[in-house]
């Protein structure tokens, strides 16, 4: 099984983000892009995808790309602005590590619709625990 491969088997493990229909596309060193198809489980009382779905699209990214180096990273900060309401298609998250140290991490995370629009940004610091992953650092 190839590195790719194993680090998809490691995140079908976030339950939450798998129940939100989250798919991970890309990855690569401090990077990851996932995408999300706004069903109507997503909506909120306004008939638009929920904040909190957005929210589970960016940090799953957000995971991934922290995750990388292949040390066990969790979320300790992280915050969300949402700029423009979705009702169908695929939104689409890249993830971006813009600082990278022995325990802590931050991500930049933009959030686009199909046409490519921006609907959100995510920032998100993680920290880096002593606790190897089942896969080899992206390289």
């Amino acid at each position: 099984m190839e590195n790719i491969d194993k680090i998809r088997e490691f995140f079908k493990g976030d339950a939450f983000a798998a129940g939100a229909g989250v798919e991970l596309l890309d990855v690569g060193k401090g990077y990851a892009r996932a995408r999300m198809e706004i069903l109507p489980k997503h909506y909120n009382g306004g008939g638009v995808c929920q904040g909190g779905a957005i929210f589970t699209l960016a940090d799953l990214a957000f995971a991934v790309a922290t995750n990388t180096h292949s040390k066990l990273t969790y979320s300790i900060c992280s915050e969300i602005h949402i700029f423009k309401s979705e009702r169908a298609g695929y939104l689409f998250a890249e993830a971006q590590e813009v600082f990278n140290h022995s325990r802590l991490s931050h991500c930049e995370v933009k959030v686009t619709n199909e046409q490519g629009e921006l609907i959100a940004t995510f920032n998100g610091t993680g920290y880096r625990k002593d606790v190897p992953l089942p896969f080899d650092a992206v390289d």
